[in-house]
Formats: structure tokens, sequence, C-alpha cells
């Protein structure tokens, strides 16, 4: 089970990679151009939102089921990265994108729904290209 659930967080960070980068230019654009905040546009912000949770969610089962989760060894760098800097990371980047799109809804201005879009979802993006594992850092993950 504990290997089903790590290919579907790894599988499904490429699908919120997506959501992301599409939520966050698609903003820009918009923004940009004062087009209007569209149906369309708010679907996208909240598919990527609730792609993010599920993604949280398979998250939390791995941070308690893993074995790459151990705060005894904190000296190891890949320990201390599942433990504790990958998952901060997500976390923050998840509140930024919760809390962007919430404003985003509440706003009565349509560039500035744009306006907070791009800024809280780019910022996120930012954090998450960070605290992914890429398979370059060398803690045995693989593209998917």
């Amino acid at each position: 089970m504990l290997n089903g659930i790590i290919h579907a967080h790894s599988g499904l960070r490429w699908v919120v990679l997506i959501l992301l980068t599409a939520a966050t230019f698609m903003a820009l654009l918009k923004w940009r151009s004062n087009a209007p905040y569209t149906e369309g546009g708010r679907k996208l912000n909240l598919f990527t939102m609730i792609s993010m949770h599920v993604q949280l969610l398979l998250g939390l089962a791995l941070f308690f089921m893993s074995d790459k989760v151990n705060f005894s060894q904190m000296k190891d760098a890949m320990y201390r990265f599942f433990s504790v800097e990958h998952t901060t990371m997500m976390l923050i980047a998840i509140a930024l994108v919760t809390i962007g799109y919430v404003k985003s809804k509440k706003a009565s201005e349509e560039a500035k729904k744009h306006k907070l879009i791009f800024i809280f979802y780019g910022i996120a993006l930012l954090l998450i290209l960070v605290a992914i594992p890429w398979p370059f850092r060398g803690w045995g993950n693989g593209w998917f």
C-alpha cells in the first residue's frame, strides 16, 4: 500500500505543477490585459486548489507511513529534507494557494482577482519547485 501511495503522490505532482503553472500564467496574462474574471478561470483556480489538497492528503499519509521521515536522524540531509524542509514548504505552498483563492473570490475588482491569483499561486509555484525531491538530488526518487 505504501508503494501505491508513493507513486500516486509522485504522479500527482505533475498534475499539480501543470495546473498551478497554467493558473499562474493565465492570471498574469489576464491581469496585464485587464480581461474579465471568467468562469473558466475560476474553475482552473479551483481545480488547482483541489488537486493540491488531494496531494496534501497523500503527503500526510506518507508523512506518517514512510521510513524517509525520521526525526531522530536529522543530521542526515535526506531525513531532514523529508521530515522538515519538504513538509514545511509544501504546507506553506498549499496555504498560499488556499488564501489566494479565497482572497480572489472576495475581491471586487476583476484585475485585483487576477493579481491576487498571480501573486499567491506564483509564490506557491516557486516554493513547490524548490521543495520537490527531484531525481537529480540523489535521494532515490524517480520522475514518476
